[in-house]
């Protein structure tokens, strides 16, 4: 009885640690050079993990989805782009994000893209 058991918590514990994150939005980050992103470009990668926060009530929209990175805000999620997001966030979706490209330009709304998935 004692192995079943064993193996039940093993098989439960490898089901749980499979996640699929499916591609819902890919999106230059917006606010950029307003926020930590110009200081902290040289520590930035591709593939980086980035955290998205919903915010609510924010004055400015109310659909407001913060990017960070390492518990530092970037930008936000495009207010043109981001009601999808911010729609799932408010059911209870779980999502993730991270840095797809980084580019030197000039205009500081061209030089992140990051991906956004819903975790399933």
């Amino acid at each position: 009885m004692r192995f079943v058991w064993i193996s039940l918590l093993l098989l439960s514990l490898a089901v749980q640690a499979q996640t699929v994150k499916l591609l819902v939005q890919s999106s230059l980050l917006a606010g950029f050079q307003y926020h930590a992103g110009t200081v902290l470009w040289d520590e930035l990668k591709v593939g980086d993990e980035l955290t998205l926060v919903r915010e609510p009530d924010n004055p400015h929209d109310g659909r407001a989805v913060r990017v960070e990175w390492r518990g530092i805000q970037l930008g936000y999620l495009p207010r043109a782009e981001n009601e999808a997001v911010a729609a799932a966030m408010d059911h209870g979706e779980r999502v993730a994000g991270r840095i797809a490209a980084l580019v030197q330009h000039r205009n500081p709304w061209r030089r992140v893209r990051i991906e956004v998935f819903v975790v399933l």
